[in-house]
């Protein structure tokens, strides 16, 4: 089996946003403007999904035609990642016809997703979930040999996968020809951030990405421990929360509407912990 095609925590792109990647679920009619706002404020990242349930892609693309057209940057600058999604997924807006093979409704969001983000290449590509709890379906294995396909041609630098268990994962890597460089999961404090599923990406040289730190995370961050290593090193819960997880070799995700917050997020690469500091926080969920 070949090594996972990229290291996406060495891209430029990514460290000229701090690590961070902006997600834009749940933006809708404010996707647009708040996806300006996070290229403006430094990100350099993005996350989208070809899923209009909770993603608006195309409104991701006029964002990024805007940055382009105004100098913000260039295509070149901004790291794209964006999704398949099965069906059981999606809602009535689907980007493929649902009685094609699985192979040909990958390539139909694909090309979908190219006229959204007005890009002939994808950076990162991801299948948006297995589409079952356990195991993989030969629908999750069609899915992913059709990803495979657009690698081989070019058109995608990595391929990823996403809301997949640690057996799942390792499923994946024992029957793909082309094994996932990326690894995005809902991060919750209660299971160590996902530390089964964090091991084997190490062990294997993917990239973890984490989202829902601070959604999936309030009670820990009200925590006492946490907000007292906060205070002593002069950051917020979340933006402790945001450096802890790049300490671990997360990169995490955020989706704050809010400036402040944007700009916020990005600063905590002028904070320091010590090891005694990760060892509290990444305990801080357990029984």
């Amino acid at each position: 089996m070949t090594a996972p095609l990229v290291d996406m925590r060495a891209d430029p792109r990514l460290k000229a946003g701090s690590g961070f990647m902006y997600g834009t679920a749940w933006k809708e009619d404010e996707t647009r403007r708040l996806v300006g706002l996070a290229l403006a404020a430094g990100f350099r990242a993005i996350d989208t999904a070809n899923q209009r349930k909770h993603y608006d892609e195309a409104a991701v693309g006029d964002a990024l035609s805007d940055a382009y057209a105004s100098g913000l940057v260039r295509r070149e600058d901004v790291l794209l990642q964006t999704k398949f999604t099965h069906r059981r997924g999606q809602d009535h807006r689907l980007p493929y016809d649902p009685k094609a093979p699985i192979s040909t409704q990958v390539r139909q969001s694909f090309e979908s997703s190219l006229g959204h983000l007005r890009t002939s290449t994808i950076d990162s590509y991801v299948l948006h979930g297995p589409s079952t709890k356990t195991g993989l379906a030969p629908e999750d294995m069609e899915a992913w040999r059709a990803m495979e396909e657009l690698h081989a041609g070019g058109s995608v630098r990595a391929l990823g996968v996403s809301n997949v268990t640690r057996a799942q994962l390792a499923l994946l890597l024992e029957r793909a020809s082309v094994p996932p460089s990326v690894v995005q999961n809902r991060c919750y404090a209660s299971t160590r951030w996902d530390g089964d599923v964090r091991a084997l990406c190490r062990e294997r040289g993917i990239v973890y990405q984490g989202f829902s730190l601070l959604t999936a995370n309030r009670r820990e961050a009200a925590h006492p421990a946490l907000r007292a290593i906060a205070a002593r090193v002069g950051a917020t819960p979340a933006q402790l929360i945001f450096r802890f997880a790049l300490d671990v070799g997360m990169v995490p995700l955020t989706g704050t509407t809010d400036r402040e917050h944007m700009k916020a997020d990005l600063a905590v690469t002028g904070l320091a912990l010590d090891a005694d500091d990760v060892r509290v926080i990444e305990s801080i969920g357990l029984p």
